[in-house]
């Protein structure tokens, strides 16, 4: 499996890079896919494992959260938004999902729950992504910098507990998880935060603050990640999809970020005082 991962990372790591860089409606169109096709993987692994769920209602209310998580802090000539934005959206995509199991045959409220999760968990999760691109001068560095140390404490999480792993860190819900991977992740996440921080974000971190926003990104990363498994062991999948040899799917490579994308983001702004 290692040869086939190594494949589908240097084909896909410098599609990813591009679109970063790049920034504007070929990011948010690439993050767009992505939102898609995890909805589309989330849906197959319920039906896969014998859960209800709506796909339609689940890709149509998830696009509007997605547009309006973009849409409530992009400034858009002509286009005021009121404080009562984001409670009509959320109101719409309730009465929506609603609606939809209402004219459903066999009805059933584990549907509708299952639904309304997949709609917030991940568009409304991922589309943070593009808020946190378009951070005024810094956006293109701060995404590089979650993104990066995601990939690192990933990769040296892998190896760690590959080499090292004795002890299982939850054995439920991730039998090949261990302690020892989950440290060494951890380790190298902060290691890299603090290389990042030193090629290109400086003028925005300390040292100390980069060693911190690292362990951050280390930690609510890799719970994410088992938050990702419990859906996939509560359902006996094994991967969301196989869309990418030797990763799986697209939920499976971004599930690290459906917790941690928000919480950056906002500790950025809301620490840091940066400019929207």
């Amino acid at each position: 499996m290692l040869l086939p991962r190594i494949i589908t990372a240097l084909v896909g790591i410098p599609a990813i890079l591009a679109a970063i860089h790049f920034g504007g409606i070929i990011y948010m169109a690439f993050i767009g896919c992505v939102i898609l096709l995890c909805l589309y993987e989330y849906s197959l692994v319920l039906i896969a494992g014998k859960k209800p769920v709506n796909t339609i209602s689940l890709m149509i209310f998830g696009l509007l959260l997605a547009v309006a998580a973009i849409l409530g802090r992009t400034s858009i000539e002509g286009l005021t938004l009121t404080n009562h934005f984001y409670p009509f959206i959320i109101s719409v995509v309730l009465a929506g999902i609603l609606f939809f199991e209402v004219v459903t045959p066999k009805r059933s409220w584990e549907r509708v729950s299952n639904t309304f999760l997949g709609v917030f968990l991940i568009p409304w999760s991922l589309a943070h992504m593009i808020n946190l691109r378009d951070i005024v001068q810094y956006g293109e560095y701060l995404t590089l910098f979650m993104i990066i140390t995601v990939w690192i404490s990933d990769t040296g999480a892998y190896f760690s507990g590959r080499f090292f792993g004795k002890h299982k860190l939850n054995k439920e819900v991730s039998p090949k998880k261990t302690w020892e991977g989950a440290i060494g992740g951890t380790l190298l996440a902060v290691g890299g935060a603090l290389l990042m921080r030193h090629l290109f974000l400086s003028s925005f971190f300390s040292v100390k603050q980069a060693i911190w926003i690292g362990l951050l990104i280390a930690v609510i990363g890799q719970v994410s990640d088992l938050a990702e498994s419990i859906l996939k062991r509560s359902t006996g999948v094994k991967d969301s999809s196989n869309l990418l040899p030797g990763h799986g799917g697209f939920l499976d490579r971004f599930d690290s970020y459906l917790l941690l994308a928000p919480i950056f983001y906002y500790v950025i702004i809301y620490t840091f005082k940066v400019s929207l």
